[in-house]
């Protein structure tokens, strides 16, 4: 009986892998005969697990997806992975899927065998979550619609606040949900606008599939993740501005980091000018303070007016 169990459950994990399996390679990787093979598979769907056979010369056994989950056999790793990601999804920003994950990671952590549970409880005890951390939270049911709408290649309608807050209707053929940080973006072409266009999940409503399907178009970029980020950078520092600063460009470059988007030119060993952008000309005056070196303003009045107007402000703190 023992054996018995035992060759279920390897032959339980290699049907979990995604392909099909021919009678005769199952019976040589268990060490069995094609009956055998027949006989545990019987068995398999006697306790729940939706197996299917094809006959022919390609034919085989696969597992499909039934009506009900049964039980996942899962490695070591895989079993570490999924609790350490419900833990997160359980305080993360997509709405309703909380309460649901906290159940799922409560099951899961009553059968991890002692050895997978020290692990996870030490991933829990030692690592810290920002509690409070600002951003918007999405629908998880939202998601889901938009996901579905990708998958089947159908039109969503819904309305959509911009940034300055003004709405409208839009109607997009949908292609890709991507996740930056705490915010979701919906990658997708504007029926209306005959472009490809972003869409902030947290800004839409009334999110619809209108039953209208439509041929699949090659995306904007191969990196869709990374198409989205550079939209929205540009999005975000609509303020622009060029300074002369009395540093070298490779310490100014080091100094500005990943947040600096614009150019740096080198015009000496000791100056360079730099051309960078902000959501306002009072922000980009904060972050100048972090190159701790003397500039100029060369073409922004605004951007002066700003620097100046802190300066001034500085100043009558440091008066005291």
């Amino acid at each position: 009986m023992t054996e018995t169990s035992g060759r279920l459950l390897r032959l339980l994990s290699l049907l979990q892998t995604p392909r099909e399996w021919p009678g005769p390679e199952l019976a040589r990787r268990l060490e069995v005969s094609t009956r055998t093979v027949r006989n545990d598979v019987e068995r398999l769907r006697g306790l729940g697990y939706p197996v299917e056979a094809t006959r022919g010369a390609i034919g085989g056994y696969r597992l499909s997806a039934g009506t009900a989950m049964p039980p996942l056999l899962l490695d070591d790793e895989e079993a570490v992975a999924v609790a350490v990601s419900l833990r997160t999804s359980a305080g993360g920003g997509v709405g309703g899927i909380e309460e649901t994950s906290l159940r799922a990671l409560t099951k899961l952590q009553q059968v991890l065998p002692k050895r997978l549970a020290g692990r996870v409880d030490a991933l829990q005890s030692y690592t810290v979550r920002l509690a409070g951390t600002r951003g918007p939270r999405v629908d998880g049911a939202v998601l889901g619609t938009m996901a579905a709408a990708a998958r089947d290649r159908e039109v969503l309608r819904f309305a959509y606040s911009d940034h300055a807050g003004s709405s409208s209707e839009r109607r997009v053929e949908p292609y890709r949900l991507v996740n930056l940080g705490r915010r979701w973006y919906l990658v997708a072409f504007d029926v209306e606008r005959d472009d490809w266009r972003t869409f902030r999940v947290d800004r839409m409503d009334d999110v619809r599939s209108v039953g209208h399907r439509f041929t699949r178009r090659a995306l904007p970029a191969d990196d869709v993740a990374g198409w989205v980020a550079t939209k929205t950078r540009s999005v975000q520092m609509r303020f622009r501005a060029r300074l002369r600063v009395h540093a070298s460009a490779d310490d100014v470059a080091t100094k500005m980091g990943a947040w600096h988007e614009g150019s740096i030119e080198p015009l000496d060993a000791h100056t360079c000018v730099i051309t960078m952008g902000g959501r306002s000309a009072a922000e980009l005056a904060v972050w100048l303070g972090f190159l701790d070196a003397d500039f100029e303003v060369l073409d922004s009045p605004e951007l002066a007016g700003a620097v100046r107007a802190l300066g001034q402000r500085f100043v009558r703190a440091a008066a005291d």
